[in-house]
């Protein structure tokens, strides 16, 4: 079955026009899904441009935040090893991606979560070659307070199981999803770790995040101001009902990302 959100750099490349749409989670694009294929554009809507202005778009076909100036917090799934690293290159500031007005920095180091073995620990952080100024940061959950409710998803992933990426960064909003339900029998089965990830999205299917939508964030209204919940991770195709969008529990993980964040530069 399909896990991970990422899509290959070759396929990133594949960008279309269409704006209709939502953010939906899918396979790898070189990974044929299981059963019945779902060939419908899921529900939500375009986003606006600076509505979500810590929203990064990554070379290698995954999504991002801006942690910090310097910093995007991604998923380890879309990186390499931990190490000096300039291949990715960062686009920020835009929801069109062939915006003449985008930003675009090279990556000069990669960190991965030393625990990430494929399963779980999925997080990263990428260190930009420069400091971004004039976009805002997504401050990431220090505690459960905030991890469960309604939550918003954006990227330009495909808005369809197996489709092209997006031009245009699309949103939607999916519901907390327990972990008895989302690891129960007639879901994941067991597949999800309960300390580590969050689920999230419809039962019934029909809306979630996508291909291309990996290591992009899942964010809700906090304290005083967005607050990142989840990092997308995986999923068993695209908005496939009794399969929610599984995500990487950002609180759980938030004292070492910090501790990540401040050994690169903050």
């Amino acid at each position: 079955m399909a896990r991970w959100r990422f899509l290959s750099r070759l396929a990133a490349t594949a960008l279309t026009a269409v704006s209709v749409g939502a953010v939906t989670l899918a396979a790898p694009a070189n990974a044929a899904p299981e059963g019945d294929v779902t060939p419908f554009v899921v529900g939500g809507t375009r986003a606006a441009q600076g509505e979500f202005p810590f929203m990064v778009r990554l070379s290698m076909g995954c999504g991002g935040a801006l942690y910090s100036p310097r910093l995007v917090l991604t998923a380890a799934h879309c990186v390499g090893r931990t190490g000096s690293n300039s291949s990715i290159t960062a686009t920020l500031g835009v929801v069109d991606l062939q915006s003449s007005s985008r930003i675009q920095v090279r990556s000069n180091y990669v960190y991965r979560a030393p625990g990430y073995n494929g399963y779980g620990d999925d997080w990263a952080l990428i260190r930009l070659a420069s400091a971004v100024s004039g976009l805002s940061t997504l401050p990431i959950a220090t505690s459960s307070a905030y991890d469960s409710g309604t939550f918003t998803v954006a990227g330009w992933g495909a808005t369809r199981e197996g489709g092209a990426q997006q031009r245009y960064m699309m949103k939607a909003s999916v519901p907390f999803v327990s972990d008895s339900v989302c690891n129960g029998p007639s879901s994941y089965d067991g597949d999800v770790i309960p300390a580590e990830e969050i689920c999230a999205g419809y039962m019934a299917g029909g809306v979630d995040t996508c291909q291309g939508d990996s290591g992009g964030p899942m964010f809700r209204q906090g304290g005083s101001g967005l607050v990142q919940v989840g990092i997308v991770s995986w999923g068993y195709g695209c908005a496939r009902a009794n399969y929610p969008g599984v995500y990487t529990q950002v609180s759980y993980f938030s004292s070492a990302i910090a501790s990540a964040a401040a050994s690169l530069g903050g």
